[in-house]
């Protein structure tokens, strides 16, 4: 069985563990690399001090995020903390954004006016030995950033495996200056700034997308799906919605077709043996189930069903219908429609009433559409 809140605490510690490492070796090559920056006079090592200290402070935002993020849901929260997480991450995105402005700023005062370096052996022992450990780090802390769903920390270790190959590049430009007697750390300088600043553009860009919600993969929803039809009577699931609020913390919708000859109390059986399944196997919380009826035992209803079907998927934008219900005696038939988002949906649905109509002009016709929420 799932303990979520045995999930949560562990995610948590993880992420505080892991910052915490991510502080401590950054703040030492910040040390160092200032003082092996300022003893050669390279703006490049020292801009790549900088970038460390960066890398600092966003541990320090990620793990207040995780700590904030963590908090037990109250009167004011009823779904609890969890999106402050994103926040962290769009904080820890502007940083490395700074950073990289910053050096862009101070490399190109250092092209305008030039002033040579001073490289020594321990110079370069101690770049090397920096760009393994930001390498080992890097990978370290994205490691456990995906094994915890921790989008900051994932930002956290990419960004450090990155740095290893820029302080790679700062390595080469001493032994080129070393070598031949040809300055390019300033130039250098320039170009990881360029990088610094696009890491941090792509990590504002994907926070953003997380606060304003994205389409679930593909993957999620059909394990969800699987999950839902392993009950008995359930003949499809349709229309599953999640809705994020945090890392690990989804709710959930869907609708799920029924045979019509089943009672309210087995029904209310079956969702909630569906709800326990759902949350056990994912931890997603499914908060509402809605039902489709199924005609089971009238062979004019399915022949329409049949009939109709093809006339929907005939459209491209056309992409499921799913829910259809004909009540013969009644003359009444309602059934849902996924459009793409590709066609005009009042047109759509004009388009497809009168079509219908034209077949069964004694119904009364509902047709509902749904939006394309997933791969």
């Amino acid at each position: 069985m799932k303990d979520i809140s045995e999930d949560a605490a562990i995610r948590e510690r993880t992420i505080v563990k892991t910052s915490v490492i991510g502080i401590v070796t950054n703040l030492l090559l910040v040390g160092f690399k200032a003082f092996v920056g300022l003893m050669s006079n390279s703006i490049a090592i020292i801009l790549d001090a900088v970038n460390n200290l960066s890398d600092a402070l966003s541990s320090v935002v990620t793990i207040i995020g995780a700590k904030l993020g963590a908090k037990q849901p109250d009167k004011k929260h009823p779904l609890g903390y969890g999106r402050i997480e994103y926040l962290s991450s769009m904080i820890v995105a502007a940083l490395v954004l700074y950073a990289g402005i910053t050096s862009l700023v101070e490399s190109i005062k250092k092209i305008i006016h030039p002033e040579a370096a001073d490289y020594s052996t321990i110079t370069l022992v101690i770049l090397s030995v920096a760009i393994a450990v930001k390498l080992i780090l890097g990978l370290y802390v994205k490691k456990q950033g995906k094994a915890v769903n921790s989008g900051a920390l994932i930002a956290s270790g990419s960004d450090a495996m990155f740095d290893a190959i820029l302080s790679a590049s700062v390595l080469a430009s001493a032994i080129i200056y070393l070598i031949w007697n040809v300055s390019l750390e300033a130039y250098v300088g320039v170009v990881i700034a360029g990088f610094i600043i696009k890491a941090g553009i792509e990590m504002m860009i994907e926070t953003l997308n997380d606060i304003i919600g994205k389409r679930e993969d593909a993957e999620t929803i059909q394990e969800l799906k699987q999950i839902i039809c392993e009950e008995e009577k359930v003949l499809g699931a349709y229309d599953v919605t999640l809705f994020n609020y945090g890392p690990n913390k989804n709710y959930g919708s869907v609708h799920v077709e029924l045979p019509d000859t089943l009672t309210v109390e087995e029904v209310d059986r079956i969702t909630r043996r569906i709800q326990t399944n759902v949350f056990h196997k994912t931890g997603v919380i499914l908060t509402g189930i809605g039902i489709y009826s199924y005609n089971t035992s009238n062979d004019e209803a399915a022949q329409m069903r049949n009939s109709i079907q093809q006339t929907v998927l005939s459209h491209e934008w056309a992409l499921q219908m799913h829910g259809f219900y004909a009540d013969t005696e009644q003359k009444t038939l309602r059934f849902d429609v996924v459009m793409s988002f590709d066609v005009d949906r009042k047109e759509a649905l004009e388009t497809l009433h009168k079509e219908i109509h034209g077949s069964y002009p004694e119904y009364e016709i509902l047709i509902v559409p749904d939006v394309d929420v997933a791969d």
